[in-house]
């Protein structure tokens, strides 16, 4: 497994395991939305993704939004969205991206991580 910054080259696969997810929260399949929406994020650098690959197929993503905190002065980052494929979990790949967000956290000089996720979400809830 490999875990690295998503990059354009990346935005078509990341686009469908990103639609994979929205699909979890059950939200409407739109791959067509879900690429227009990364892009515009990678364009305008207002996010953070990594994604997981295991012999060059996208196994999952991690997304960080930039916050502050404003009793610490410093960056923060919210961990809003998280995902692996279903046919690669339960290989510690959600770990290894939680951990790339750690280490992303301290690169940065950030005070924290702040992660969000819905109360029916028991897998998720269990790993955090």
């Amino acid at each position: 497994m490999e875990i690295f910054p998503a990059t354009a080259f990346d935005l078509l696969s990341l686009s469908e395991l990103f639609n994979q997810y929205r699909i979890f929260y059950k939200q409407t399949s739109d791959v067509d939305a879900a690429t227009s929406f990364l892009k515009e994020r990678m364009e305008k650098k207002d996010s953070v993704i990594y994604i997981a690959a295991e012999e060059d197929v996208l196994t999952g993503f991690v997304q960080l939004y930039p916050l502050f905190s404003s009793v610490q002065m410093k960056p923060m980052w919210l961990l809003n969205d998280l995902f692996v494929d279903a046919a690669h979990r339960k290989k510690g790949i959600a770990r290894a991206l939680i951990a790339e967000a750690k280490q992303h956290t301290m690169n940065t000089n950030a005070c924290g991580i702040m992660l969000e996720t819905t109360r029916n979400n028991k897998e998720g809830n269990a790993l955090y």
